[in-house]
């Protein structure tokens, strides 16, 4: 019943979602196949079809591990409050001895608490994190966000370099990358915006050529706009979700084709998300276009 899930490591999702809907066939209670299946077509961008999936596995199995997948439908929805009371369903359901698992529940209450503009809220679950799972990068990385929203650059700063040197991501590099650029270190921002793109293609060489996030770093700069568009259609000729739509819509925006960046951006905003980068290309395509 495993295999599904090891087929979403190297993105193989058509495989994960037939492995898993020929095991629920055999054993229709056994809540987890439900969870792979789901965790598949949203990578596909096949939401319906993952929202029942989710709901399902819910149905049979209410724990943490189906709280969490139906915060995050919620969320892609738009649905942010709701989505804070799931998660928060999620780790209470996390037993205390998986700390590790309380901190990750904490840290994703914590970013969804930041979309809502509560950034003390935010910081009080980014530290129950810190406390459950001392040094956990994702409540680290959310402290690190509180205190750029609080105007606290050098301290953000600080954390984003410490993560960088002991667990680096490319999220990590760029969010790095802006505050440089910010405090007008235009050459130190370059360079974080460089090691987070050899982050994404180092990643290829080990894992599945998952190319959106370069192309949306390609186009959130302006850059090598060609190959950005390149990148961006190559992802969403496999897969359609928000996320690969609105680096597509932003790379053709980039391009000056405005209406192959509408129709994409209608695509990327179809769950009626409130993520504010796909909403802030959105208005821009839609300015430039004089909707």
């Amino acid at each position: 019943k495993r295999l599904g899930a090891v087929y979403m490591s190297p993105h193989r999702f058509r495989e994960a979602i037939e492995v898993a809907s020929r095991a629920a066939r055999v054993h229709p209670t056994e809540a987890w196949n439900y969870g792979v299946i789901g965790d598949a077509h949203i990578e596909l961008g096949e939401y319906d079809a993952a929202f029942d999936a989710f709901d399902t596995m819910t149905r049979l199995r209410p724990d943490a591990a189906a709280y969490a997948r139906v915060a995050y439908a919620q969320e892609l929805q738009g649905h942010l409050q709701e989505a804070i009371r799931t998660m928060r369903m999620a780790a209470e359901a996390t037993g205390a001895q998986d700390p590790e698992a309380l901190a990750w529940h904490d840290a994703q209450i914590g970013n969804l608490l930041l979309q809502t503009g509560d950034v003390d809220g935010a910081a009080r679950e980014f530290a129950r994190g810190g406390h459950a799972f001392p040094g956990h990068p994702f409540a680290e990385a959310g402290v690190a966000r509180v205190a750029a929203a609080r105007g606290q650059y050098d301290d953000a700063l600080a954390i984003y370099r410490a993560l960088m040197s002991k667990a680096p991501t490319s999220e990590i590099a760029i969010a790095a990358g802006d505050l440089l650029s910010m405090s007008g270190d235009q050459a130190g921002a370059q360079l974080m915006y460089a090691r987070a793109e050899v982050i994404e293609r180092d990643a290829w060489l080990t894992e599945a050529r998952l190319t959106t996030n370069v192309a949306r770093m390609l186009a959130e700069r302006g850059v090598r706009t060609g190959e950005a568009v390149q990148l961006a259609e190559e992802a969403a000729r496999s897969r359609k979700d928000i996320f690969t739509m609105d680096a597509l819509a932003w790379a053709y925006f980039r391009a000056g084709r405005l209406p192959e960046a509408e129709e994409a951006s209608r695509q990327a905003r179809r769950t009626g998300t409130a993520d504010r980068r796909i909403l802030a290309h959105a208005a821009a395509i839609e300015n430039a276009l004089g909707v």
